[in-house]
């Protein structure tokens, strides 16, 4: 029998339990968490993004700021905005929202937010101390997929896991988390990529498996073991004349195939997606608790 990983509604019952927090925080006297997105241009799939991070926030009561800046904004201009951020005391955590139009550098943006209010996880500096085990700001997709293994207990000690996708985003930090002592960990791991030879191979091994390299229904059930446990992190759109917008969304893993065999399965869309945007509020609490840098 084949459990869903239902992220919709977990997202919602974490939701309850940062709204309860923020409740406790402000009949205390304390101001709520606020969170600030910053949005570049008018790419239409960053715009729905940032509207349902912004529409989170009001859900569990943040405070929240969207800034709004034109596609043609100079490097200056944007590091300039990031400083600002940076400085005020009333935001607790940030968000630059990716892909930035070509002319701008996404490194040199990134590298410019205070580690600090990094909530989306990308800095060097929380990069590294999540390597090395300390507290740090975790990668929302990442930590959306750990909090899923956690709150579903599903057992990781001994198992062998394979993460497909090698992004500093999400491949390569599941890989670090999966490995690293503690629950839930412990796993071994196989980091898969372009240029693995026999991807199938690997996967057939794999008690737990990451999707995360950006092509649709890539992942077939052939290549799949029973009984393992299938976490899709993709989101491709695929044209379907017979869909009310003309595509559908499709995750990295062949649902149809999979599903009968795994034992735990996340859906697409309703997996994953929900646990990224509630991942932000965690780590925008733990900005203002400085549970991470004092």
């Amino acid at each position: 029998m084949t459990t869903i990983l239902d992220g919709k509604k977990l997202a919602q019952q974490i939701k309850q339990e940062i709204a309860d927090e923020v409740a406790r925080m402000k009949a205390a006297g304390q101001r709520p968490p606020h969170l600030a997105a910053v949005l570049v241009g008018d790419d239409p799939a960053s715009q729905v993004y940032v509207r349902n991070k912004v529409r989170s926030c009001e859900q569990v009561g943040f405070g929240s700021t969207l800034i709004r800046k034109p596609a043609s904004i100079t490097q200056e201009e944007l590091l300039a905005t990031v400083h600002q951020l940076n400085d005020e005391p009333e935001i607790d955590g940030f968000i630059v929202q990716l892909p930035l139009p070509d002319h701008l550098d996404e490194e040199a943006v990134t590298l410019a937010i205070d580690p600090r209010k990094d909530v989306d996880g990308f800095h060097p500096v929380n990069f590294g101390r999540m390597a090395q085990g300390l507290p740090c700001y975790l990668p929302a997709t990442p930590l959306g997929i750990m909090e899923m293994l956690r709150r579903y207990e599903i057992p990781t000690e001994g198992k062998q896991a394979v993460v497909v996708g090698r992004s500093n985003i999400v491949g390569t930090p599941m890989a670090l988390l999966l490995s690293r002592k503690g629950y839930p960990g412990n796993c071994t791991v196989t980091l898969c990529h372009s240029r693995t030879r026999d991807i199938a191979a690997e996967l057939r091994r794999a008690d737990i498996v990451v999707a995360a390299i950006g092509k649709a229904e890539f992942i077939t059930g052939d290549m799949v073991k029973e009984g393992a446990v299938v976490i899709d992190v993709g989101i491709n759109r695929v044209e379907d004349p017979t869909a009310k917008k003309g595509y559908r969304l499709k995750g990295d893993v062949h649902f149809e195939s999979v599903a009968p065999i795994a034992s735990y399965i996340t859906p697409v869309p309703g997996g994953v997606g929900p646990m990224t945007v509630t991942s932000l509020l965690l780590n925008t609490l733990k900005a203002a608790r400085r549970e991470v840098y004092v």
